[in-house]
């Protein structure tokens, strides 16, 4: 019992400290952090063009209303931005059976007419699935808040079968051009992210003469996640000149490491990382000078690719992908019903919010993102006021919307209250599309932030892994 009670003392203890963790002025300070962040523009440019398409495929054929859904379904090429294609086709396609089917699921809740607090109980169960799917296929991106998002949507519009029919139909046509936007890449450079995972991996090899010891756990990472990303493109080494010289360049980049580290020779470190500017250019031709000729041997195999789908079917038995899912469904379940006993007008909002923090990978992380949308919220949601009470025309909101995911998709890598500063508005004007918004919206929308923002963050301290111990640092 003594033992017990001990353990018990030591959890609540670990969970004190991480709430006192989340209100510190250092936590605070480290939320205004901007990263930097490279090879931002061309994901940002692929979703802008998903986007862009979609409305004005909508616009010219009479089907503004189903615009905001169809964008939504678009939106899933802004999954998984530095895969290598073959292996971006699946995920992409994944989130994009994922959005049609939490669409359809929300029509139908929106045409079943059930009142709120069931609304937010079932959608909540939704976000708990949600987050064990995504988490589990490691689709990276927006998160399964798009998903919950998109199922709110989908409720607000339908009335009907014929509504649940279109408004399904108009997402599987924004997920078919969002999958052809993300691969369109591929033609013109196939082995573009095994060349950016290369360059990077050179900067850390790069980076050693300045790290010193502490850089050659990461170089060496970075040099094997490199090698993974190559043998994921599905360009033999054998049979492509270029995916040789990449391979041969990843040994180099492993002789120069191993060289710094038993003789402290810097030379080989130096010209590997010469190389590193030539793979950021916009060529598909081997431009390396040789260097699969200078090594064809090559010593290294490359890793056999893992496939996504049986492992993603493996880790949803993970105890981690199932604790971060019950997780989920509690802040949204707990955000959504204490906003409606508070009386704000979208309590589904709150549930989101607090889904969006809890995709943090940390304690640490979990109560960055919280601060970082509660405060982009705020000056989001003054940008939207601004827009909504404009009463802008279709195109013109197109253009907004457009203009404002790109931004979004610019800054996501950069500092995550940048990026809500630019989604707060880009989804309120989405809403519009829909069902008529008013101004007021954005008001509403800060409040029903701060309410999810602080019920995730408790939620995340009161169930905080022992393990996580990053916010003790």
């Amino acid at each position: 019992m003594a033992a017990l009670d001990t353990s018990r003392t030591t959890r609540i203890d670990h969970a004190r400290s991480a709430l006192a963790h989340s209100v510190s002025p250092r936590t605070w300070r480290c939320a205004f952090e901007v990263r930097a962040a490279d090879a931002t523009i061309a994901p940002a440019l692929r979703v802008g063009l998903a986007s862009a398409v979609v409305f004005v495929g909508g616009g010219l054929l009479g089907f503004q209303e189903l615009a905001g859904l169809a964008t939504l379904g678009a939106l899933s090429s802004a999954f998984g931005r530095y895969e290598p294609y073959p292996r971006l086709a699946g995920k992409v396609a994944l989130v994009g059976v994922a959005l049609i089917v939490f669409v359809a699921f929300g029509g139908a809740l929106g045409a079943a007419g059930l009142p709120m607090w069931a609304q937010v109980g079932v959608l909540s169960l939704a976000a708990g699935v949600a987050s064990a799917y995504m988490n589990a296929f490691r689709l990276l991106g927006p998160g399964p808040v798009i998903l919950v998002f998109a199922a709110t949507g989908a409720a607000g519009y339908t009335a009907s079968a014929s509504d649940i029919a279109a408004a399904t139909a108009a997402t599987a046509v924004g997920v078919l051009v969002g999958w052809i936007a993300a691969m369109l890449p591929a033609l013109i450079l196939p082995l573009g992210p095994a060349r950016l995972a290369a360059a990077r991996a050179l900067v850390a090899v790069g980076s050693l003469e300045r790290v010193g010891a502490d850089g050659v756990a990461p170089a060496q990472a970075a040099i094997a996640r490199a090698r993974e990303v190559l043998a994921a493109s599905g360009r033999s080494r054998t049979e492509h000149v270029h995916a040789r010289d990449l391979a041969a360049l990843l040994d180099m980049a492993d002789d120069a490491v191993e060289l710094w580290v038993a003789e402290g020779d810097v030379t080989l470190v130096r010209d590997i990382a010469q190389h590193e500017r030539e793979l950021r250019k916009l060529k598909r031709a081997s431009v390396l000078g040789g260097v699969a000729d200078d090594r064809s041997s090559g010593r290294s195999e490359l890793p056999t690719p893992h496939g996504v789908l049986a492992n993603g079917v493996s880790r949803l038995r993970s105890g981690e992908v199932r604790h971060t899912a019950v997780r989920v469904l509690l802040a949204s379940a707990a955000s959504g019903w204490i906003a409606m006993a508070v009386g704000v007008e979208h309590p589904l909002w709150a549930s989101m919010g607090a889904i969006a923090v809890l995709q943090g990978l940390n304690f640490t992380h979990t109560v960055q993102r919280g601060i970082q949308r509660l405060l982009g919220n705020i000056g989001g949601a003054l940008i939207a006021a601004v827009l909504l009470a404009a009463s802008l025309g279709y195109w013109q909101m197109v253009a907004v919307v457009v203009v404002l995911q790109i931004a979004a998709e610019l800054m996501v890598l950069v500092n995550y209250g940048l990026t809500t500063l630019a989604v707060t508005p880009m989804a309120l004007l989405l809403i519009g599309f829909t069902s008529p918004i008013s101004p007021d919206a954005g008001i509403s929308r800060v409040v029903d932030t701060l309410i999810g923002v602080v019920i995730g963050v408790v939620i995340a301290a009161v169930t905080v892994s022992r393990a996580d111990r990053h916010h003790l640092a």
